[in-house]
């Protein structure tokens, strides 16, 4: 569902953007597909396929939160 939520936001610095608030699982995927900078490895692959599943139900929404901040960290964007 695409109203599912993480327990805590995470807020995101995207380069030549604002500074994003990512509720959940879905505004993670739009953040991964429109802001997410060219540099995409395996943790990038991992948060899609995560966020996907728990808008599926087959994984919890902090598993998604979980391999999007690791995705974060691997992208060096600021977390706030």
């Amino acid at each position: 569902m695409a109203t599912e939520r993480w327990n805590s936001p995470v807020t995101v610095g995207f380069e030549g953007a604002d500074a994003r608030t990512v509720n959940g699982p879905f505004d993670a995927l739009k953040c991964l597909a429109d802001l997410w900078p060219s540099s995409r490895g395996l943790h990038y692959i991992k948060a899609r396929s995560t966020c996907r599943a728990a808008l599926d139900g087959r994984k919890s929404v902090e598993e998604a939160r979980a391999e999007f901040l690791a995705a974060a960290e691997e992208a060096k964007l600021k977390l706030h």
